[in-house]
């Protein structure tokens, strides 16, 4: 298939902006994974698409505030979106100036903090913060990296909502969206009804949202993201499997998590980078159902949901979430891709 297959006319007014006052307030569109079968619901109903011997996995990842402002000792404005961080005082980062800084440009940031660019690796830059922990320095002067497409600048209440509440592992640039929908009332009932939990780890990396730039899918060079899957994360698939249950993924990075420790054809305990690139083809080995939300057009996101559940049901889903005023992107609505039950 081609990029330009998986593209689509979003009206801007539906790219949400803001999130709901409640996580749990969003949509839900549901279709039946076997049969396609479309079903408008709201997201407070999906405990009704679960049962005790099902299986959810969650990305821990937690989100960083790795945007960071400052200025060229020449007065010049420079933006930072660190990308990965390498270690207490250097980081892998987008750097945003009216001339791209050389090697040993140093960069003022706010409260007297300073960064230094050490080189280039492609579009990305070497940066080291030689006076002060990374994680430390952001903590007191980075902003949440809000997506491109929200347009407004982050404020305070970016540093919860771009946040699930289960985030643990320090280390993402983006959040794992799909995650955002549950508030504790709703991890509290998913525990009540005895459905099973575990987590992943999958640093999301801004590569997240830049699209294909290739018309053919095979020449495309995949970013890479951190992931973790843990020895008791891959016993509970295996239990959920042999109860007969489903090994349901919240979002596509709990996704790319478990089918990159799959490659060897099962799930096996593992850590490193991921490039995994799935399109309409792949054979998924270890989730049975999806819950994600709306995807940017020509992005590999939309890709890989379009592999789980067909391009062309996909497709039509979309073309109905729009008719349907659904909201769209990080802030935006749900969508579950498996067994659609009938409410009882």
């Amino acid at each position: 298939m081609k990029k330009s297959d998986f593209n689509y006319h979003l009206p801007e007014h539906l790219i949400a902006q803001k999130p709901l006052p409640d996580r749990s307030a969003s949509r839900l569109l549901c279709m039946d994974r076997a049969s396609g079968r479309i079903v408008d619901r709201q997201f407070t109903d999906f405990i009704d698409l679960i049962d005790e011997r099902d299986l959810l996995v969650f990305n821990d990842t937690k989100v960083i505030p790795a945007r960071l402002f400052g200025r060229k000792q020449t007065g010049g404005k420079v933006e930072v979106l660190i990308e990965r961080i390498l270690d207490a005082r250097n980081a892998i980062a987008h750097v945003r100036a009216s001339k791209s800084p050389k090697a040993g440009t140093v960069i003022d940031l706010d409260r007297d903090h300073r960064c230094i660019v050490l080189g280039r690796q492609d579009d990305l830059f070497q940066l080291e913060f030689p006076e002060a922990n990374i994680f430390e320095l952001l903590e007191q002067i980075g902003h949440m990296p809000l997506p491109p497409y929200i347009t407004r600048a982050d404020d305070e209440s970016d540093l919860t909502r771009y946040q699930t509440v289960f985030a643990r592992e320090a280390g993402a640039v983006a959040a794992p969206t799909a995650g955002l929908h549950f508030d504790q009332a709703m991890m509290d009932r998913i525990k009540a009804k005895g459905v099973q939990t575990a987590f992943v780890t999958l640093h999301v990396g801004s590569g997240t949202f830049q699209p294909v730039r290739v018309e053919d899918l095979s020449e495309h060079l995949m970013h890479k993201e951190f992931f973790s899957v843990a020895s008791s994360t891959v016993d509970a698939v295996r239990q959920t499997r042999e109860q007969g249950g489903q090994v349901i993924a919240i979002g596509t990075t709990a996704v790319r998590a478990l089918e990159s420790a799959s490659r060897s054809g099962r799930l096996e305990p593992g850590f490193g980078d991921t490039d995994l690139f799935i399109t309409p083809g792949y054979q998924f080995k270890s989730v049975d159902a999806m819950l994600t939300n709306f995807h940017l057009p020509e992005s590999t996101l939309l890709m890989l949901v379009s592999a789980f559940a067909g391009y062309e049901p996909i497709m039509r889903a979309y073309r109905h979430a729009i008719d349907q005023s659904y909201r769209f992107f990080s802030y935006g609505d749900a969508m579950f891709l498996g067994e659609v039950k009938e409410r009882v």
